[in-house]
């Protein structure tokens, strides 16, 4: 077996914070899993140890309380679905089979009344969860919810098909479907509910904006493949995590595969800093606010990934960092030469571009 990749220090220009109901948050998430019989009881053992309620308040710190214990819940869910059914499960290479189960949920999502898959945990998780989210958000944002769902379903069964290939997907495949198979954008339309909030439709659906979500997706997704590289490369199938995807692109060891995986991040984490201080000079109080949720993503997903047991993997301990860095390894503001998200540099001239801002 190979020694772990040693991950350096990740730039972290957010600052840290936490919601401080996020012990009771993670407590109740451990009883709602069981609850609904999620996974099974070894899972659901090792599973809330990882500390899903605290990163649920990392991501909205300041939210209210009884929608961080609904996200809280809803990324378990989603743990329960990528283990069960998209990563680990019998679906994992069987896009076919994936697609129709995840149809079947979708229809839950839509419609938690229809009289189907009523014997179904994870269904039945879902029937609560949509109408918690119906309580807790406008009509508005539970649709976004449901289309944002699609997104992720749509793209773990693209996962599914590259794995019953034996496939390492292409870089510029791999960066547009990792935005929606991470299950990141399904997590956005709670920084709006969590403080109570409606962003304008021509906000939300503006270029800038979309392009601001999207850099939190790949921010967090390249992150999470950096962490969790690890863990990931000890399994079956390792084809679809970015470490392994540059070493197959630009022919790399691991060594040089990570470091320009970080590199990636930094550039984009930099750009980032900067669409965001553009973005708030000129939008709304509530376009504001939906950034710093953004900004709050981005940080939770550093602090629980080099604090949780789900990355940290004590029995096969991965070699993570303890803390963070002040400075990007990579602040140039040209273009990533990946074609899918290459156009984010346009909105930023590159007079206003200051990694070091925010």
């Amino acid at each position: 077996m190979t020694s772990p990749l040693a991950i350096p220090p990740t730039y972290a220009p957010i600052p840290s914070a936490v919601h401080p109901s996020h012990a009771a948050i993670d407590a109740r998430t451990a009883v709602w899993a069981d609850q609904f019989n999620l996974g099974s009881q070894e899972w659901r053992s090792r599973l809330v140890t990882q500390d899903i309620g605290v990163f649920a308040s990392r991501i909205l710190p300041e939210g209210e309380e009884e929608v961080v214990a609904l996200l809280s819940d809803f990324v378990i869910w989603l743990f329960a679905v990528d283990d069960g059914y998209c990563e680990e499960g019998d679906l994992a290479d069987k896009p076919y089979e994936l697609a129709a189960a995840l149809h079947r949920l979708l229809r839950i999502a839509q419609t938690p009344q229809a009289p189907m898959l009523t014997d179904d945990p994870l269904a039945e998780g879902l029937r609560d969860l949509t109408l918690r989210v119906s309580r807790w958000g406008t009509a508005l944002q539970a649709g976004r919810w449901v289309d944002t769902l699609r997104e992720y379903f749509f793209a773990v069964v693209w996962e599914a098909e590259q794995r019953a290939a034996n496939r390492v997907p292409t870089l510029n495949d791999y960066a547009l479907m990792r935005l929606y198979d991470g299950a990141t954008s399904v997590v956005q339309p709670f920084l709006e509910m969590g403080q109570g909030f409606e962003l304008q439709p021509h906000e939300r659906d503006s270029r800038a904006l979309r392009a601001a979500a999207e850099m939190t997706s790949f921010i967090t997704t390249w992150d999470n493949d950096i962490y969790s590289h690890h863990k990931e490369s000890r399994g079956t199938g390792y084809y679809l995590n970015v470490v392994r995807v540059l070493m197959h692109e630009y022919d790399l060891n691991p060594e040089a595969a990570l470091t320009m995986a970080v590199a990636q991040r930094d550039r984009v984490m930099c750009l980032f800093l900067s669409l965001r201080a553009k973005l708030e000079d000129e939008g709304s109080p509530q376009m504001r606010q939906y950034l710093r949720g953004l900004s709050s993503f981005i940080r939770a997903t550093q602090d629980w990934s080099i604090s949780s047991l789900r990355y940290t993997t004590p029995d096969d301990p991965a070699l993570l960092p303890s803390a963070f860095t002040d400075r990007p390894t990579d602040d140039s503001t040209d273009p990533l030469d990946i074609a899918s998200i290459s156009w984010w540099w346009d909105l930023v001239p590159a007079s206003r571009t200051d990694p070091l801002r925010g």
